[in-house]
């Protein structure tokens, strides 16, 4: 049975990391085997492939199969492409001058890609951090102003039990108001020092008898 290329998974619980392994087809997927090319973290972005080329294109021109996952890798590195290339050389379709030429072009233009998705990924990240930095003072703008609110609202009540209620005066209309009365002469009661009027008004005195008799006769 022909080899494989596999990944031997290592790493902690929810922290997965593999090894990029050539194992005995018959072999169990966690047991021995029989040369280690590579290694692959998926937890990054893009995810970080450590891979050995030149024993990975080897190992595929001696037949060894890789599993579906593997096989994406190798794709993703230009192991594939590069095989495919070299065996275009064997059958003297291409010269292996032409065959590095292509494969140069193919990695520049893949670079390029992974440059790209890499920007992307950080101006993502970028994006998503400053997002979440709004969100955060939004949440604690509102939770301000609600603690503010509840703050007067108990200040105000507190102040309301120390008032002293005042007793409003009532509005009484202007016609029920009454106008002081035109002041009135007082009149005066005689004094009894004064002379009263008639002790006061004199009769005309008769004329002396004298002056009234008549002229005696001689």
């Amino acid at each position: 049975m022909p080899a494989k290329i596999r990944l031997q998974r290592k790493g902690k619980k929810g922290q997965p990391f593999y090894h990029i392994v050539i194992a005995d087809g018959r072999a169990p997927r966690e047991g021995r085997f029989i040369e280690r090319i590579g290694t692959y973290n998926p937890l990054t972005r893009p995810a970080e492939i450590d891979l050995n080329f030149d024993k990975a294109i080897g190992w595929l021109q001696n037949g060894a199969q890789p599993t579906d996952t593997v096989k994406a890798i190798l794709a993703y590195k230009g192991v594939l492409y590069k095989s495919h290339l070299l065996k275009g050389v064997k059958k003297g379709a291409m010269t292996i001058e032409q065959a590095e030429e292509k494969f140069q072009v193919w990695l520049q233009e893949k670079q390029q890609k992974i440059a790209s998705k890499v920007n992307e990924t950080a101006l993502t990240k970028k994006e998503a951090k400053k997002k979440q930095m709004a969100y955060e003072t939004e949440v604690n703008e509102t939770k301000a102003t609600a603690i503010a609110k509840k703050l007067a609202k108990e200040a105000e009540a507190e102040a309301r039990k120390h008032d002293i209620p005042k007793v409003e005066e009532p509005i009484v209309p202007e016609s029920a108001i009454e106008q002081p009365a035109a002041a009135q002469p007082v009149a005066q009661e005689p004094s009894s020092e004064q002379p009263s009027v008639e002790e006061t008004t004199e009769s005309p005195k008769m004329e002396s008898d004298s002056s009234a008799e008549e002229p005696k006769q001689e």
